[in-house]
Formats: structure tokens, sequence, C-alpha cells
């Protein structure tokens, strides 16, 4: 299974983060190799949310949704995101975000594998790659929006 953790120093507020990772309708426009997303369920409570999520992901002519649970946890600000249906066999990815001096600390580990064999040995070859460029575009985008608002 492909596996991976990032670490990136963003000067942006951790609250601004959050919000950006769970305005997951939005990843077409930032995210590459993402075509599509759709919330389905979205329910707020005093210490989550939880969101049930479409993301239609891929690369080249190899296109695949999957639906995934999504559970913040207020308290520890954190994500955590588990597949429920779709090509893959497990996904787990965690963000956690510590904020320090205007500035947020994000960790983000991920691991998966696909049902088909094959892609998921193709996977593995460009995996990190591809993390790293998805790790770019949530950075570029929290820079984008958030250190104008300083301005």
């Amino acid at each position: 299974m492909p596996k991976a953790s990032i670490k990136r120093l963003i000067e942006c507020k951790k609250k601004d983060l959050i919000n950006l990772v769970l305005d997951i309708e939005k990843y077409p426009e930032f995210i590459p190799f993402c075509y599509n997303a759709k919330i389905y369920e979205k329910e707020e409570a005093k210490s989550s949310t939880k969101i049930i999520a479409d993301l239609t992901i891929g690369k080249g002519p190899f296109k695949d949704t999957y639906k995934s649970d999504v559970l913040y946890n207020k308290h520890e600000s954190s994500i955590l995101v588990k597949n429920i249906d779709g090509p893959l066999n497990h996904l787990s990815n965690k963000w956690l975000f510590i904020e320090q001096n205007n500035q947020t600390k994000i960790i983000f580990d991920i691991d998966f594998e696909i049902k088909n064999k094959f892609l998921n040995t193709v996977m593995e070859a460009s995996f990190k790659f591809g993390v790293e460029k998805i790790a770019d575009a949530f950075q570029k985008r929290a820079e984008d929006l958030f250190s104008n608002a300083k301005d």
C-alpha cells in the first residue's frame, strides 16, 4: 500500500486552512487529478463535523469516483478521511493542524490501496510525487486566498 507523510508550514490561520480542506466541492478548481467533488451529507455537532462526499480522481485515461467519510474533530484540530465505496480497498488520510504565530503547521498522512492491482502498482511508482503536488496545490490555494486578507 502506498503511504506518505507530508509536513508544511503555511502562513495562514489554522481555522482558514481547516475550512479550505473541508470545502471539498471546490477541490476540482485547484487540486491536480481531481475532476469532480460532491458533498452528500454534512452534519455539524458541537465537537465535530461529519461529511459524506464523492471525489472523482484520475490521471490520463484512468478516472474513478470514490465515496469518503470525512470527520473533523474540532478539539484535536484534525480531519480523518476513510473510504466508504469506490475503486479503493483502503484509504486513510489524516490532517493535523497546529497554529504557530499566525502560521499553521500541517501534517498530512495518507495510505491507500486501489482494488485494481495493476493500477495500484502504477500508482506506487508516482505516489509520492502526486501527494507532493496535492500538498503544493493546497498550500498555493491557501496563500492565494489568505495572504491577500493580511494586506
